[in-house]
């Protein structure tokens, strides 16, 4: 929610009066300047020491500090220089998952081993995602469009399970270094689109995506129409993320009349733009992406429903080295290229853990951290409260959603899988706001049914 508070801000009240003021702000320099940092072997080598002192900063504590492994790079990379630094066997925490394209459990053993961590692991198994999900809502307190948060949730309480309060997370480090498909995306996006007709260049988008199976066999002309090659003017503001925004808003079909007539004329990416700073036109294409990625997902989902509220929920702190503010302002002045070389995300990053980490972490392409989805949900062991959420009667009564397009959605997740973006989200985002309405509006699920 873009009303929300602004991220780097303090809120002071005295005597009755209440004043919000900014105290940072993140910038980038103008993309014409010579850069400041030019030779990479130095760069990697200041990299590695903000980051080790980050980590220490980021130790201190009176009780022992764990960290939670992923087996990507980021994570990898703090616990194994938390790791030098503890006198006992440092801890670590992993999730594994039963389906192969989720699961990372062989990188998070081979890193564990590598560092001598004791090294402790939660499966997510069919069921568990839907069996947690009402307390995620009730402890983010907002509606997700994914159910990542829930295995984060059983993570945390794992580590409370260990009898730690403290751990350190890879949080920030793909916004900072620029690790998201989105940046390689938005790069052959740009590159498609100088060249609209090329039959050559849009067959790269096969190889942002290897985890995608689906994706591979798709001839060139699906693929640059389903990232949007060429749709989007070069200049737009919003271009690296046009497309996303398009996915995301397809799901407003199962919007209600209701709803519709309320945000009849309201264009959420035009007020986007209008919260852009001044400097921001004059930024690196790739900055403007990092931007749009550091200042609106990463405080309110990131950071709050996916981090803090599901480590909070069972009294766990979470720490996050890679957005220690000096880290950060270094990274800021790292020209474009030694973040997303070509097309291989955090290569400054990879270079500065050189002698950290095995090859195979430091080198491998990053897979983002998703859960099953709409999956989670339907089928023979579906639950109770599910059924209740998505019923005609009580989305009637919520008034967000069309019924009975809900309940045609609900039945297509029942007898067929689901693998696209608009019906996942849209699946997730229903029944987490028909549990967010129960939770904080009164509203009792299945109670219109029940009248």
């Amino acid at each position: 929610n873009i009303h929300e508070l602004e991220p780097a801000s303090v809120m002071i009240a005295t005597q009755g009066q209440v004043t919000v003021k900014r105290y940072w702000h993140l910038d980038y320099p103008h993309r014409d300047a010579p850069s400041t940092v030019t030779n990479e072997d130095d760069a990697a080598e200041e990299l590695q020491a903000l980051l080790t002192d980050a980590v220490r900063l980021r130790m201190r504590a009176d009780v022992p500090v764990g960290s939670y492994l992923s087996g990507g790079l980021d994570s990898s990379l703090v616990s194994a220089l938390a790791a030098g630094m503890t006198p006992l066997k440092l801890q670590t925490f992993s999730v594994t998952f039963d389906s192969a394209e989720h699961d990372e459990s062989a990188f998070q053993t081979e890193m564990a081993s590598a560092l001598g961590t004791h090294h402790r692991t939660i499966a997510c198994r069919a069921g568990d995602i839907a069996g947690v999900f009402p307390e995620v809502i009730r402890f983010a307190e907002r509606p997700i469009i994914r159910t990542a948060p829930a295995p984060l949730y059983q993570l945390s309480g794992l580590v409370r399970q260990a009898g730690l309060k403290v751990v350190l997370t890879g949080e920030g480090a793909d916004e900072v270094f620029a690790g998201y498909d989105v940046f390689r995306e938005a790069r052959v996006r740009r590159f498609c689109g100088r060249q609209p007709a090329s039959r050559m260049r849009p067959q790269l988008f096969r190889r942002l995506y290897p985890y995608l199976p689906g994706l591979q066999q798709q001839s060139v002309e699906y693929l640059a129409a389903f990232f949007g090659a060429g749709n989007t003017a070069l200049d737009d503001p919003l271009f690296s993320h046009r497309s996303r925004f398009k996915t995301t808003a397809a799901a407003k079909i199962f919007f209600s009349g209701d709803l519709r007539a309320t945000l009849k004329g309201y264009d959420p990416a035009e007020e986007l733009v209008s919260r852009l700073p001044e400097a921001f036109s004059l930024w690196h294409p790739l900055h403007q992406a990092q931007y749009l990625e550091t200042r609106f997902l990463l405080p309110g989902y990131i950071l709050s429903s996916q981090g803090d509220r599901m480590a909070m929920a069972h009294g766990i702190e979470g720490r996050f080295p890679f957005l220690d503010p000096r880290l950060v302002a270094f990274a800021a002045r790292l020209p474009p290229e030694m973040k997303l070389k070509g097309l291989v995300e955090k290569h400054i990053l990879r270079k500065a853990a050189k002698n950290l980490l095995p090859t195979a972490i430091r080198e491998r392409t990053k897979q983002p951290y998703r859960a099953p989805d709409a999956s989670s949900f339907v089928g023979a062991g579906e639950l109770d409260y599910v059924r209740d959420c998505l019923s005609e009667a009580s989305v009637a009564a919520g008034g967000l959603f069309n019924a009975k397009a809900v309940a045609n959605l609900h039945e297509k997740c029942r007898t067929q899988p689901v693998s696209g973006f608009r019906d996942n989200a849209a699946f997730v985002g229903i029944l987490s706001t028909q549990l967010w309405q129960k939770n904080f509006t009164g509203q009792e699920v299945g109670a219109a049914r029940a009248a």
